[in-house]
């Protein structure tokens, strides 16, 4: 098994002639955390719905677990591996967060309509093995307790530990997320931080984020790649970035030492 996971090479994004993405090539190592950061209007986000099928690259390929492709379709994408959480909460407020997370596992479902409508055996053993799973998650993340609670009754920073919950659910290779810390304060920030570091230590998750908070990065990432105006700025490990005079004087726009505090 090849210690790269993903590989982008030369892909290229534009939206009606504005170049959104430009010749960007990085790989990612598996099970290592990879930040995303850049101002806004960097290409970041628009790079994540690449990875997961929603946006076409009109160049460059994109190899993901040994398979070279150059769009993978959102559904393909769930079922090879790629897991998502998005900026603004994707989730369904009047539901419960177990059966937002069972949410999640849909793409494994093997049984028709006619089996969960007359509820037959499968679907019933389906129904079980789910939520058993989806638990499971619940009480790796601490939410067991609010399992029959609506999630839009819950506070923000718990909804993201819900979504987060629903996106590793169906325990996916490559976990893709999009400012898993926005609208949050420090003590949020940290919890939040916490949880995807043991995400990645204890299931050996490759995770890539979209993050703005440079200390959080810094601390969290093994590996950081600089988008400037969709061009890689720069790629390397936090130690390589934080002292990267491009990065500073293009995006952080502050000294090695700020950045060390």
């Amino acid at each position: 098994m090849s210690d790269t996971i993903l590989e982008l090479t030369d892909v290229s994004l534009a939206f009606k002639g504005l170049t959104a993405i430009n010749g960007l090539s990085f790989a990612v190592r598996r099970g290592e955390i990879c930040a995303l950061i850049g101002p806004n209007g960097a290409g970041k986000s628009s790079l994540l719905n690449i990875l997961n099928g929603v946006y076409r690259p009109q160049s460059g390929t994109i190899v993901f677990e040994g398979e070279r492709f150059h769009r993978m379709e959102p559904l393909k994408a769930a079922r090879r591996g790629i897991g998502r959480s998005f900026q603004n909460n994707a989730l369904f407020s009047g539901m419960s967060v177990l059966d937002n997370v069972i949410v999640g596992l849909s793409r494994r479902a093997r049984t028709t309509l006619v089996e969960e409508a007359l509820r037959l055996p499968r679907a019933r053993a389906q129904e079980a093995a789910f939520r058993e799973r989806a638990r499971a998650v619940l009480r790796l993340l601490e939410l067991e307790s609010q399992a029959g609670t609506a999630v839009g009754t819950l506070p923000y920073g718990v909804q993201k530990k819900v979504e987060l919950a629903r996106a590793i659910v169906a325990e996916p290779a490559l976990l893709l997320l999009d400012e898993p810390l926005a609208g949050m304060n420090a003590r949020e920030k940290d919890e939040i931080a916490a949880i995807v570091e043991r995400l990645n230590r204890e299931l050996a998750l490759t995770i890539v984020l979209i993050e703005h908070d440079l200390g959080i990065v810094l601390r969290l990432a093994h590996h950081v790649v600089v988008l400037d105006y969709g061009r890689k700025l720069a790629d390397g490990p936090p130690e390589t970035i934080r002292n990267d005079p491009d990065v500073i004087a293009a995006y952080i726009g502050t000294s090695p030492a700020a950045l060390a505090a």
